[in-house]
């Protein structure tokens, strides 16, 4: 378990190397250039989101949570052992879903580690806590980057869509206002090393340390503690509209939206009042949604949304771009304008609750597409 992502997120002590009993499930967005032409960022971080909701919920054993983590424009977990089964009926229920409901195509498809441990290439996985058990899925190796790109390259990796249950997805919202930067701009950061195993693991930890002397990315959370968090009232038709989608029928989405609806209402009227109610701490919640916020993660490299001074976002590029001509990492950067938020609340009165962060215009999806062409040698896309 993780607690400090700063001094224990690229230690590999802290991680524990899959065995070949266990997969690796992918699902990512196709299409996301016409998605982002049409400005449907939110729409995008609603399905990964909701990958992350579902997936969790099929994979899990027990109590024991679960190696997942949202990406933006799609998401990845650790399957365990006997569960792989499962994660397949959810993947496939989730791209009929997104594509079928919401008019969002995924790509999906799971990969067993022994193929990756095969070719020599290590996963690791860790759990960082952000909180009375919520946490996050971190991932270490070149088989996190390797199962990806299998998965968009080769169909003998990928799974077909089809209609299933779909247990988690009344979990997901998208409620609060995009949150501007507090210190100049919003920056988008992941970096993948270009040597696998051990040489590419200390690479990452050397140039976290890097960045972390630029700026302590502790002090870059794009939250703050929670105050520059502004609820919306109402909520705007889309992401009203994202939940009603959400929803297994009819009578299930207007429940839904009123439900929806109130919750805005009343969360809005106690913070701007200052009130409590009953037992709901609407400021115990905003601070812990700010703590609870995945704006610092690894999958393979780090991968990062950061509110930094101009200064700094310039500095972090130009280390960057020293590592990469040194031929030690590809990775890609973008700015932003907001930080966006989606929700995943399971048992509110439990306090379990996590909250998934992007770059406002998909942020993370902007730096993918020049994290692919610096591997794929292309000209680089204009920075955005």
């Amino acid at each position: 378990m993780i607690h400090d992502f700063a001094a224990e997120a690229a230690d590999p002590v802290r991680y524990a190397a899959l065995e070949g009993d266990w997969w690796l499930a992918i699902a990512d967005v196709i299409g996301s250039t016409r998605l982002a032409g049409e400005g449907r960022h939110r729409d995008v971080n609603f399905v990964a989101a909701a990958v992350v909701a579902v997936l969790s919920r099929a994979i899990q054993q027990g109590d024991q949570p679960v190696a997942c983590q949202f990406g933006g424009d799609g998401a990845m977990a650790a399957v365990p052992p006997g569960r792989q089964d499962a994660a397949r009926d959810a993947l496939a229920a989730l791209a009929h879903w997104a594509g079928e409901v919401m008019d969002v195509p995924l790509r999906i498809g799971i990969v067993p580690v022994r193929a990756l441990l095969d070719q020599g290439l290590e996963v690791m996985a860790a759990l960082q806590d952000v909180g009375n058990g919520n946490s996050f899925g971190l991932f270490l190796g070149g088989g996190v980057a390797a199962a990806d790109a299998w998965v968009k390259d080769d169909a003998q990796w990928r799974l077909d869509p089809r209609p299933g249950p779909l247990p988690g997805l009344e979990e997901v919202s998208c409620r609060w206002r995009p949150v501007p930067p507090h210190r100049g701009t919003v920056l988008c950061v992941i970096i993948d090393a270009v040597e696998p195993g051990a040489a590419g693991v200390a690479a990452m930890a050397r140039i976290q340390g890097e960045i972390e002397r630029i700026v302590p990315t502790a002090a870059a959370a794009p939250l703050g503690g929670g105050e520059r968090m502004v609820t919306r009232w109402p909520p705007t038709y889309r992401s009203l509209l994202m939940e009603a989608r959400a929803s297994r029928s009819r009578g299930a989405a207007v429940g839904r939206v009123l439900k929806a609806l109130a919750a805005s209402a009343t969360l809005s009227v106690l913070l701007f009042m200052g009130w409590r109610l009953a037992n709901f701490d609407p400021f115990y919640y905003r601070r812990t949604t700010a703590e609870r916020s995945d704006f610092r993660k690894a999958a393979g490299g780090p991968r990062m949304v950061l509110d930094v001074s101009e200064a700094e976002a310039e500095a972090i590029e130009r280390l960057l771009a020293a590592e990469a001509a040194a031929g030690v990492i590809h990775y890609g950067t973008a700015r932003a304008d907001a930080t966006t938020i989606t929700c995943l609340v399971g048992d509110l009165s439990a306090d379990q609750h996590v909250h998934f962060l992007d770059g406002d215009r998909l942020g993370f999806w902007r730096a993918s597409v020049m994290l692919k062409a610096m591997k794929a040698g292309k000209p680089l896309p204009a920075p955005t």
